[in-house]
């Protein structure tokens, strides 16, 4: 790379580095005092004054490639951080007239009665998702009707999205038997004989007494 347009605190200490020299040395380099090279490092958005900037414009340009090299790579901006993203699942209650639909799922040693799900990879929608899950395991066709909501749930912890959902066609069916062991179609007003109440999250539970 050629030299920096205009040398800082920051680029001159980055040029000691690339030549992995003490504070003395890069002084004793340079021609100036190790307690201005200290400032540097305490100040590393001060401008050099004109004839500070000749001096590390010729220090650069007489350095080895290997220097020149390194000092390249310091100077390059660092990599965006990637975040993580959090798990999340897209869930979707659909309604038939007075049925919710609810899969039974296997885990933990233990069956489980619960709402379509699956879970949302990095770029889709959430609520494409509940939908192509709802198909993909009972092969009932829906629409989003709204959002219903999100949580971190209680129990598996997972950021979720919640969507009413009405239902479209199609006949209830276990479609992925390695993951549930059946399907079914239950009145709203049985649903917490399969889900204990307090396991469903409140605005389903509103959701469906405005749609009784």
């Amino acid at each position: 790379m050629d030299a920096v347009a205009s040398w800082t605190g920051r680029t001159a200490c980055l040029l000691q580095q690339a030549m992995r020299m003490t504070n003395e040395a890069f002084a004793e380099r340079l021609g100036i005092s190790e307690r201005t090279i200290s400032r540097w490092h305490a100040a590393p958005e001060m401008v050099h004054r004109t004839e500070v900037q000749q001096i590390l414009d010729i220090a650069y340009e007489e350095a080895e490639p290997a220097v020149q090299r390194r000092f390249a790579l310091l100077m390059r901006p660092p990599a965006p951080r990637m975040e993580a993203q959090a798990l999340r699942v897209a869930i979707a209650v659909v309604l038939r007239g007075d049925d919710v639909l609810l899969v039974c799922r296997r885990g933990d040693g233990e069956l489980r009665w619960q709402f379509p799900a699956g879970m949302v990879k990095p770029g889709a929608a959430p609520e494409t998702v509940a939908v192509q899950e709802t198909h993909g395991e009972t092969g009932v066709h829906c629409t989003i009707r709204e959002q219903l909501g999100e949580r971190i749930h209680p129990k598996t912890l997972v950021a979720a999205s919640y969507y009413l959902a009405d239902y479209l066609a199609g006949d209830a069916a276990n479609l992925d038997p390695l993951e549930n062991v059946d399907v079914a179609w239950v009145p709203r007003a049985a649903l917490t004989r399969f889900i204990p109440q307090d396991q469903i999250f409140p605005p389903i539970l509103s959701a469906l007494e405005a749609a009784a």
